[in-house]
Formats: C-alpha cells, sequence, structure tokens
C-alpha cells in the first residue's frame, strides 16, 4: 500500500510511519516534485492542492481514495472519480472553530462598531456616549446545518441568539431553533438579523441567490459570506450593496479569487473583505490527518471508509 502525500505533514509524518509500519508513506512539497512512477503506483493521494485536476486522475491508474484536506471538494473532478470507483474523503469540520471564530469576530466588530472606535482613537477622540447592540435576542440564519453551522449556532446561543437553519429538506439539527427547507428560504429571511452563508458549491449552489435573494432580506441585515463565493454573482453583491438591500456584508470568499485590483467590491464602504483566511489553522492539518488515522485501518482491512465520506453524486 502506497499512500502519497503532495504537501508536508511536519511531526504527523512520523506518527504515522509508526502506527502504520506495513504501509509505505512518500511526502511532496509541491505536486511539481511528484514522480511519475510515484503517481502511477500510488493507492492514496493525501492533498487539497488544484493539480488534482482530470488529467493528474488519469496518470494515476492504481489510485484508489483521496484523503482530501479541504471541506469543500468542488474543484476535484467527481465525475472522473465516480467513473473509476476512486473513494472520497474530506476535512470536514476540522475548520469549524475557526470559522465560527471568524464569524463571530466580523459580527462583534459591526454590532460593537469597532472601526469607528478605531478611527476616533485615531483622531485622539474620547467619546463615552457612543452606544452599540447586543447580540442577545438577535436572530442569526445560516444557510446550511452542516458541521461548521452547527458549532457557529452553539457559540450564537452562549450569546442568546435565535438560530434558524436552512437545509435541503427542512430536517431538525442540533444546536437550531428552527429549521426550513432552503426553497423557502425567502419567506424566513425578514426574521434574521444576521444571514450568514456555510453552503459547499454544487450544481444547485451555484448562483443560488439572486437579487431576489437580497430583496426578500431586511434592509437592517448584515450579511456574511464564508461558505463559498459562487453563491452569488459579483454583481449581485454589489447591486444589494450599493442599492442598500442589505445593511452591510462581510465576505471572505469570492465569484473569482483572488479578487483583482479593480473588484467593484474594493469601492464600496458597506462591505469587510478578507483573502479566504477563515479556514486557516495552524493544527489544521492535525485534525485532517487525524481523519485519515481513523479511515485507514478500515481501508487496509477492507477497502471500506468510515469518516466524512464525500457522496461523490451529492458533491458533499
Amino acid at each position: 500500500m502506497l499512500v502519497v502525500s503532495l504537501m508536508r505533514l511536519g511531526d504527523e509524518e512520523a506518527r504515522l510511519r509508526e502506527q502504520f509500519p506495513e504501509v509505505a508513506f512518500e511526502f511532496y512539497k509541491y505536486p511539481g516534485e511528484l514522480p511519475v512512477e510515484t503517481q502511477k503506483n500510488m493507492d492514496v493521494l493525501i492533498s487539497y492542492h488544484g493539480a488534482v485536476d482530470e488529467s493528474f486522475i488519469d496518470a494515476a491508474p492504481n489510485l484508489k481514495w483521496i484523503a482530501w484536506y479541504a471541506t469543500g471538494v468542488n474543484s476535484l473532478p467527481l465525475e472522473k472519480l465516480h467513473e473509476r470507483g476512486i473513494k472520497l474523503t474530506n476535512g470536514k469540520g476540522v475548520h469549524a472553530q475557526q470559522l465560527s471564530e471568524w464569524l463571530f469576530a466580523y459580527i462583534l466588530d459591526d454590532f460593537k462598531q469597532l472601526k469607528a472606535v478605531y478611527e476616533e482613537q485615531l483622531n485622539k477622540q474620547y467619546n463615552r456616549k457612543r452606544l452599540t447592540r447586543t447580540l442577545d435576542s438577535t436572530t442569526i440564519l445560516f444557510l446550511g446545518t452542516g458541521v461548521i453551522p452547527q458549532r457557529a449556532a452553539q457559540i450564537a446561543k452562549v450569546f442568546g441568539m435565535k438560530t434558524i437553519g436552512l437545509n435541503t429538506t427542512g430536517h431538525e439539527v442540533t444546536q437550531f431553533d428552527e429549521t426550513y427547507p432552503l426553497a423557502e428560504r425567502h419567506n424566513i429571511y425578514r426574521q434574521a438579523d444576521i444571514v450568514v452563508n456555510v453552503l459547499p458549491e454544487t450544481k444547485e449552489t451555484y448562483h443560488l441567490l439572486t437579487i431576489d435573494d437580497f430583496e426578500a432580506m431586511d434592509s437592517e441585515t448584515l450579511f456574511i459570506n464564508i461558505g463559498r463565493g459562487t453563491i452569488a454573482s459579483t454583481d449581485v453583491l454589489v447591486k444589494a450593496l450599493k442599492e442598500k438591500m442589505i445593511r452591510a456584508a462581510y465576505l471572505d470568499v469570492f465569484e473569482e479569487e483572488p479578487l483583482t485590483e479593480d473588484s467593484p467590491l474594493y469601492t464600496l464602504d458597506n462591505v469587510f473583505l478578507t483573502s479566504h483566511i477563515t479556514g486557516n489553522g495552524a493544527d489544521n492539518k492535525v485534525k485532517a490527518t487525524q481523519i485519515l488515522k481513523n479511515n485507514l485501518p478500515h481501508f487496509l482491512n477492507n477497502g471500506s471508509l468510515i469518516e466524512n465520506v464525500v457522496d461523490l453524486n451529492k458533491g458533499y
């Protein structure tokens, strides 16, 4: 059994070799370092690199499982994996704490007016009259009810917030006070003070949010996107923000990345941008490798996987 990683895993490399002495592990810093013969012979691939495309898969005839160290798998050739019978796992849950912390950094920055307070500091103003909103009794609505929004909703409830989750069927999910089908979202938006997108990119979610969605939101809504940038086109977002259909937005992901210098998003005064960094964490590789370790004994014994298995038809 040959397991190949297209990234270095630090101390985890020695731990893997110690825990699975019967497995041959090879670690490379970049896909360009991968020898052709190794690519032909590898059984398992560890990666989250964009180089893993259809031609890469074609050049790996022995490949049986991709352990993807990111949550989103939309960049992978899923039809090719399905055709070849290649199994796929992802890093679902690895980023839940990190993303939740960023989410509440955004929310508290907005509700506590920290940018305005900092401006006063720069201008040497001492303002004791500033009043800010509290999160208590506000309503936060999540597009998506997976592991990440569940963790975020759990934190929201500590602040005394009401939590609403939208998913495909409207089925109940822990940590959410109410759940509804995504198809009913236009009737639910106005209940929310904050709308957060955490949906993966699939055929169904690509440009799911149109101008009608933002028109259905309250004009005081705070919109946050930490899911996928393709949930709405840039044009739709710019129009919604320019015309004040919503009060403000915090965006970490974008329809096209990286943002170019001429992006109209840079010209708006009611949007705040980060560079797809909310999932970055120092211990992500350790957490993702634990998923690999949980799956590998089952894969060695009978070719099965038990954790974070991606449905190639659904894309998550």
